[in-house]
């Protein structure tokens, strides 16, 4: 089954067929119609590598992210790959857990594929990324570390609102041994994030105590890890912010295997606000950077590069806001006055 049946059936030229499936406009609806009328009772599937060479554009955008399993994830993919659905376009989906070499391998799928464009959120290891790909014109986006250079799209998250909310929403609950625990801060975004802790507490006057800060690896077990860390620390800190919901879940984990009551002994925040936040015991107050809305910026960012005619010797920069989603993690210091 091929163009030519269909010309036929429909009772129009291949010429009308050919811009009827590869929706070029100017094709009259009443043909469209009757093509696609035709395509339909056919059964008919275009081949979409012979139509990627005919029109210079794979209508494929790739997707690198750090890890399936991590619960931020899935979010983004749901959007990004329904969004593309709505918009003619596949997903080349990838997790480069961390690896280096997965990372390489990702790349190089993805340049074979003729990707229109890569959104990359992997939140590190983006540097490995750039020399293979600046150099072929591919539109790409990152989060926070996008450099200034065409076709390059980068998503700036405004960490210090969300992170000055958090802190001040502890300290008007009157605590002020608050401890932070961090990413690992090989990651950018993982700095990001330790030091608008730091400027938050320093905004309202209290002390980011260096020994209350602890690195941890965004992981369950990490933060069980950091946990039993900093309960070793005397005074004990009174609240804890952490740097990602997994993180804050290990926490909690960890204070109910030491009885230690969540929120009247210790205050918990997380970072992400992930699905999973809002069913655990106690519901999780986490500072909310929408996957939903991070992935609508990065597909609609590609799909910008793609048509834009002249890009922008600069690229092109977008802001994602956080802020906080208050739940019951929370609470008035131990000993203060209600």
């Amino acid at each position: 089954m091929d163009i030519r049946e269909i010309a036929k059936r429909a009772k129009v030229s291949t010429a009308t067929v050919s811009r009827t499936i590869n929706r070029v406009p100017t094709v009259s609806p009443a043909l469209a119609k009757r093509v696609w009328k035709v395509v339909d009772e056919l059964g008919y599937y275009p081949n979409t590598q012979a139509r990627a060479l005919v029109s210079g554009r794979s209508r494929i955008f790739g997707l690198i992210v750090s890890e399936i399993v991590n619960p931020f994830f899935p979010e983004i993919v749901q959007v990004f790959e329904t969004i593309a659905v709505q918009h003619d376009y596949e997903i080349l989906l990838t997790s480069t857990v961390h690896d280096p070499l997965r990372m390489e391998t990702s790349v190089r799928r993805m340049l074979e594929r003729r990707v229109d464009g890569v959104a990359v959120m992997t939140f590190g290891m983006e540097e490995l990324l750039l020399e293979d790909l600046k150099i072929r014109n591919v539109p790409l986006v990152f989060v926070d570390v996008g450099p200034p250079r065409p076709r390059v799209s980068n998503i700036k998250i405004d960490y210090l609102h969300g992170i000055r909310q958090a802190v001040q929403h502890l300290a008007a609950l009157r605590h002020q041994r608050i401890a932070f625990i961090a990413g690992p801060l090989s990651l950018k975004s993982a700095e990001a994030r330790r030091n608008a802790f730091v400027e938050a507490m320093q905004e309202i006057g209290l002390t980011a105590a260096p020994e209350l800060i602890v690195e941890g690896d965004h992981t369950l077990e990490g933060g069980r890890k950091a946990m039993a860390a900093l309960r070793r620390i005397q005074p004990r800190p009174t609240a804890i912010l952490c740097s990602n919901d997994m993180t804050a879940i290990g926490v909690m984990r960890q204070s109910y295997e030491e009885k230690i009551s969540i929120p009247r002994d210790l205050s918990v925040i997380g970072f992400d606000d992930i699905r999973l936040a809002q069913f655990i015991l106690p519901p999780l107050t986490s500072v909310r950077m929408s996957q939903a809305e991070l992935a609508r910026l990065a597909f609609h960012a590609l799909l910008a590069e793609v048509r834009r005619r002249t890009p922008s010797p600069q690229g092109t920069e977008y802001t994602l806001q956080t802020n906080l989603v208050l739940r019951e993690s929370t609470a008035m210091a131990p000993g203060s006055a209600t």
